[in-house]
């Protein structure tokens, strides 16, 4: 069994994300998301430590804008993220919007 380095809950979820990195800018869908990171399906290409700039559009909001240090790359299938900056009012929203998604199913 794999060690858990995750600092924050994380949940379950399905929203639409624009990503640029070094190479290519894509549009994919975030699958599982905390106030800290998150993971990116998609086919496009990053290497470990690439900075990536998110434009995260949750639901029923304008988007939030997080630069994010890529951790983990899964070949084909997508990559996670730990976010290392953003606007203030966008930390806020998006920790708003996990907290209550996580009030909901807890």
């Amino acid at each position: 069994m794999r060690n858990e380095r995750r600092g924050a809950p994380r949940i379950t979820v399905n929203i639409p994300v624009r990503w640029e990195g070094v190479l290519t800018q894509q549009l994919a869908t975030i699958t599982n998301l905390s106030e800290t990171g998150c993971f990116v399906l998609t086919g496009g290409k990053v290497e470990p430590k690439e900075l990536i700039r998110l434009e995260i559009e949750l639901p029923d909001q304008e988007a939030v804008y997080f630069w994010s240090e890529v951790v983990e790359e899964s070949f084909d299938i997508g990559f996670a993220v730990r976010f290392t900056s953003a606007e203030d009012d966008d930390r806020v929203r998006l920790g708003a919007y996990v907290r209550a998604q996580l009030a909901r199913v807890g």
